[in-house]
């Protein structure tokens, strides 16, 4: 695995990146605490499959810098700016939590830059049975250690893997500059949209779409994907068994298998 750092939109950004072939872009979610380091342990999988994965460090977390704009828009358009400053004509795209909506959305807004879709634990593109929070789970003052333990054995299913390594580095993701950003895109939220939702929109998804969600995620995941396939029966959507909503660190050999093999297959 590689560590390097780029300039995109005039913000010093960091990417993990490993293997060779056709790239494909980690987006992680916007937990405070979030960072590229969420898909550390997928990256050799999947790259093992013939593809070039790289995973940065969304504005405003990890170690990359702060933008001045804090909306979910901004990240919709840093990731094309991200994929220009890599030289990227074109990309597949794997969304975690609110990432997956920024990643159908700019598969639906420009196709010819999105090769597949991977979409994993995005509750908004599920048939709603309640208001559910989406990725951004916080304190409201900057988490302890014991908090932080706390927020990230919330969203898995083996707590166990909520090691003191990762809980520090998570910690360290969600103090200082990065807490002051988790606070900016709460202020920057606005209203929902109208018109059409957009999970009823994803069976006329332009890209090669896969759909997978932890089989313990919150939100009765598990129950709003039996109806998503009742209602879409076209759409490839997978329940990982014994995987909450970080099904990726609970699922991690299913989970790269299962994406790998959609990814790098023609």
């Amino acid at each position: 695995m590689n560590e390097r750092a780029l300039r995109v939109d005039g913000l010093r950004v960091r990417c993990l990146e490993q293997g060779k072939g056709a790239a494909v872009l980690l987006l992680h979610g916007a937990s405070l605490g979030s960072s590229a380091d969420v898909w550390a342990r997928n990256l050799a999988s999947l790259a093992s499959h013939g593809l070039r994965v790289i995973a940065p460090d969304l504005p405003g977390f990890g170690h990359t810098e702060n933008p001045a704009d804090h909306s979910l828009a901004y990240r919709q358009r840093f990731v094309l700016a991200l994929m220009d400053a890599l030289e990227l004509d074109r990309a597949s795209l794997v969304g975690h939590s609110q990432a997956g909506r920024i990643a159908v959305e700019l598969a639906f807004r420009e196709p010819q830059r999105v090769a597949k879709l991977v979409v994993l634990g995005t509750g908004s593109l599920l048939p709603p049975l309640e208001a559910v929070a989406e990725g951004d789970e916080g304190t409201a003052a900057e988490p302890t250690l014991a908090q932080t333990r706390a927020l990230l054995e919330a969203n898995l299913y083996n707590r166990a893997l909520a090691t003191d390594e990762a809980v520090a580095l998570r910690h360290r993701m969600s103090v200082g500059k990065n807490f002051q950003a988790f606070l900016a895109r709460q202020q920057a939220k606005g209203g929902g949209k109208g018109g059409e939702p957009l999970w009823q929109r994803l069976a006329q998804c332009p890209v090669p779409l896969l759909m997978l969600y932890g089989e313990h995620d919150r939100g009765e995941a598990a129950r709003r994907v039996a109806r998503a396939k009742e209602l879409y029966p076209q759409l490839d959507l997978r329940l990982l068994p014994r995987a909450a909503h970080l099904a990726q660190w609970d699922a991690a050999d299913a989970f790269a298998d299962i994406a790998g093999r959609f990814l790098a297959g023609r």
